[in-house]
């Protein structure tokens, strides 16, 4: 039997961490791909650096919630469960940012490559993923 000192040893929380947050991050991106009008990995292929860089903005905003997570709670469930609320949150700012600009369609301009869309949308991610990550501390 594994003693205690084994789950605790800062490698395997290391380990367990990261291979929770990879899941999590897999799912957060389905989800992403589910509620944006454009599928995110086909145009990347094609080449669409305003997808990547609002794609980009996605996950690097879930990671960052993530880490908040890490750092605060200290249980695994726990921590998912604040990770999770934190990714439904910036799921809110995307609507939020889709809603709040009535002229033109987030999702049809990034889709069409506009770049400075992408950019906001990106830096909209990132920024929140700081705001959010600090309320779930």
């Amino acid at each position: 039997m594994l003693s205690m000192n084994f789950w605790q040893h800062p490698l395997v929380e290391t380990a367990g961490y990261f291979s929770v947050v990879v899941l999590c991050l897999i799912l957060t991106m389905v989800l992403f791909e589910i509620v944006t009008k454009y599928k995110n990995w086909q145009e990347i292929q094609k080449g669409n650096v305003a997808v990547a860089m609002a794609t980009g903005g996605k996950i690097f905003g879930v990671a960052n919630i993530f880490r908040y997570s890490i750092e605060n709670h200290n249980s695994l469930p726990e921590m998912m469960g604040w990770g999770l609320y934190g990714f439904g949150l910036l799921i809110i700012a995307y609507f939020l940012f889709e809603f709040l600009t009535p002229k033109f369609n987030i999702d049809r301009e990034i889709e069409n490559d506009n770049r400075s869309v992408g950019f906001i949308s990106l830096s909209i991610s990132v920024g929140l993923s700081f705001v959010i990550g600090a309320s779930i501390s």
